[in-house]
């Protein structure tokens, strides 16, 4: 399943920000917020400050609901998400992008923005039927969300770190076997 550009970006972020929670935490300040919105393309409001981090940080436990339930409960979340957020879709062409859905204002929080555009990139995932391309890394030790967008699902660990340590782990029980 190909999702449009701004679907599989709002998902990459979503991860990406539900994984900042997890040791080492990271996106904690300010500028590392700064950095997360340059790298995911985030337009509109943003304030600068640790209360919006912290208002980004807030929202972690309900993305990682969100991105971690069945369909059934995806789908109520999402319903939940937009009419909390009176969201509003519309069409919108900016930044080099070709025409897109936003759902809520651009002066609106950063919070609340990320909430919306993670729930519209829900809708394609829970229409298509695609949440098995979401799931936890595979690594044991490990809780990370992993986004798997490959043509062949074959994306088990949310980071190149933990596919790393597996491997290792794997040839040294083989080498032990032996």
């Amino acid at each position: 399943m190909v999702f449009a550009h701004d679907t599989a970006m709002a998902l990459q972020a979503a991860v990406t920000l539900v994984n900042s929670a997890l040791e080492p935490v990271t996106l904690s300040s300010p500028e590392e917020l700064d950095e997360f919105l340059s790298d995911f393309g985030y337009t509109g409001r943003h304030d600068g400050d640790q209360a919006e981090v912290d208002a980004v940080r807030a929202t972690l436990p309900r993305l990682r609901e969100l991105m971690t339930s069945d369909r059934d409960h995806a789908a109520a979340l999402v319903n939940e998400m937009l009419f909390e957020a009176k969201a509003l879709p519309q069409l919108s062409r900016h930044d080099g992008f070709d025409w897109h859905l936003h759902a809520v204002a651009p002066d609106r929080p950063l919070a609340d923005r990320i909430i919306v555009e993670t729930a519209m990139a829900m809708i394609d995932v829970i229409r298509a039927d695609e949440l098995s391309r979401l799931g936890v890394c595979a690594d044991d030790d490990c809780k990370g969300l992993v986004l798997d967008l490959s043509r062949n699902r074959s994306r088990r660990f949310c980071s190149t770190a933990c596919g790393n340590r597996n491997a290792v782990a794997a040839y040294r029980a083989r080498q032990a076997a032996t």
